[in-house]
């Protein structure tokens, strides 16, 4: 029986993919790196490294480790000071309203995000409340698509992995899913998660009556 919920955060309780966007074009720009709409896409999901290193390959550059985490750590500052600028009204649509259902029927929720800012995105949004657990990418070495992240997230709040139900957005997150054994569910184009378990087009459609609907013999 479904006991547990685990969310993706970038792209599922919230959009920050523009924030990523314009940091990552400004720190390209620096470099005198090309980067476009894209390539963007191929960081959707994946750790801020292997991010800045799939941009590199792009561009056929190479550089020393510690100017690699010295860049990864003007992005990430550049995408923080952005963060400020986030408010109660940015959650998804939809995202709030499932998030108070599944408090009120008792359910187990976590967060599992790559993102090493997760926790001052929850705070901007005043979202800690909705959650028991909150994975993010300091409680693991292995970002998606290993299923770490969601293998924390079930173990921190006393669970199987078939006992939980994966919210993605991301093509390596539904991998990650799949890998650990988690049911999934995919945010977005079929091209994109259509892999999932069940997908909707946005999270306004993903309500708990639809998900219910789909996993009924494994609700009670």
């Amino acid at each position: 029986m479904i006991k547990g919920f685990i969310f993706d955060l970038d792209g599922v309780i919230t959009d920050t993919a523009e924030l990523h966007y314009e940091a990552w074009k400004k720190l390209a720009e620096e470099m005198d790196w090309t980067f476009d709409r894209e390539l963007n896409e191929k960081l959707r999901g994946i750790s801020r490294m292997d991010s800045i290193k799939v941009i590199m390959d792009h561009n056929n550059a190479t550089l020393e480790e510690e100017k690699i985490l010295e860049l990864a750590t003007n992005k990430n500052n550049i995408y923080v000071d952005s963060l400020d600028s986030m408010t109660q009204e940015d959650y998804l649509p939809g995202v709030k309203e499932l998030l108070t259902h599944l408090r009120t029927e008792g359910f187990n929720v976590a967060l599992g995000s790559a993102s090493k800012n997760a926790i001052k995105v929850l705070e901007q949004l005043n979202a800690n409340m909705y959650f028991d657990v909150i994975g993010d990418g300091n409680s693991v070495a292995k970002s998606k698509p290993a299923p770490d992240i969601f293998i924390y997230g079930a173990e921190k709040m006393g669970l199987q992995p078939d006992e939980c139900i994966v919210f993605e957005d991301a093509e390596k997150g539904i991998d990650a899913a799949k890998a650990g054994g988690f049911h999934s569910i995919g945010i977005g184009p079929e091209e994109r998660v259509g892999h999932a378990d069940l997908r909707f087009d946005s999270m306004a459609d993903a309500t708990l009556f639809e998900v219910k609907a789909h996993f009924k013999e494994l609700f009670s």
